[in-house]
């Protein structure tokens, strides 16, 4: 079976957005679940964040960044044409859709989306919108050229903020120095936090939602590689407990990620001398069940 590309666009530099013909993944999507695409026989197996779906349409949209083999080769894919694999969905839906709506309206939240975790942060939000609950957004960027989704939020969102390291536009810092402004100096009040983005951001958005006393919850997509079965790299410690992101999360507390410890097998992953170093670590407890390691995003 193959997968129908219906329509395809750049956001920014490198960033793409794809909606694909999918009925039965459209028809089961829930918020914070991903997919893997795989373009041909060949390719490589690509988890990816679904970033919106339409269940009468048949559609499912994701959102990727072209920055390895297997991404550069699905962004040279045009409308119409067709990729062989688009399984899902997959992961643990966000914890917030089996809470009583009720409850939540009494919760004011903040989500906070970095570089391309827009993506997955848009659909999330707009479950929040179809509940009839407001929410504020966060997004962040190095500078406004990379700033993506912001016109699509603002249609979920009450309250959209944009931080650009550079100071070309909103905010002149990262996230983490808004959400303490916000806080600190605007007096908003949030009783939970939602981060998406780089492992780098969302361990400093967590090391301040601590400090504030901030409930945050984190997706750790960004390391997932097969998506599958838990491949090494995707091995991440939550507290005192050893987890897989692709099949116990991806979303966790961000307050018990040991980030450092998952940064660090993120970037061993990247070689084979890397992988068999982390094999040897973990002993018998590098992977989970029936893993098909490989691929890149």
């Amino acid at each position: 079976m193959s997968y129908k590309i219906v329509s395809k666009r750049e956001l920014t530099d490198n960033i793409y957005l794809m909606d694909i013909e999918a009925p039965r993944v459209a028809k089961s999507a829930k918020p914070g679940q991903f997919i893997i695409i795989k373009t041909d026989e060949k390719g490589e197996r690509v988890p990816l964040t679904i970033a919106d779906y339409d269940s009468e349409k048949g559609t499912v949209t994701i959102v990727f960044q072209s920055v390895g083999s297997s991404t550069k080769k699905l962004a040279q894919y045009e409308e119409n044409e067709y990729v062989m694999d688009f399984v899902g969905p997959l992961g643990q839906p966000s914890e917030y859709i089996h809470e009583d709506i009720d409850e939540l309206k009494k919760q004011n939240i903040l989500f906070v989306a970095g570089g391309v975790g827009s993506a997955p942060v848009y659909p999330q939000v707009k479950w929040f919108k179809e509940n009839g609950l407001d929410v504020d957004v966060i997004i962040g960027s190095r500078t406004k050229d990379l700033v993506i989704l912001e016109d699509q939020m603002k249609t979920v969102a009450k309250n959209v903020y944009v931080a650009t390291d550079d100071g070309t536009y909103g905010f002149n810092g990262r996230i983490p120095d808004l959400i303490r402004d916000l806080v600190e100096n605007q007096g908003k009040k949030y009783d939970h936090i939602i981060a998406i983005g780089p492992m780098i951001m969302m361990k400093f958005v967590c090391l301040l939602t601590k400090e504030l006393n901030i409930p945050t919850t984190v997706s750790l997509n960004t390391i997932m590689v097969d998506g599958t079965g838990m491949c090494g790299a995707c091995r991440v410690r939550i507290g005192d407990e050893i987890k897989f992101a692709c099949v116990d999360g991806p979303e966790f507390d961000g307050h018990l990620v040991d980030f450092d410890e998952a940064m660090r097998r993120q970037g061993m992953y990247k070689t084979q001398e890397g992988k068999a170093a982390l094999e040897s670590e973990d002993g018998g407890n590098s992977h989970h069940a029936n893993c098909e390691c490989g691929g890149d995003k």
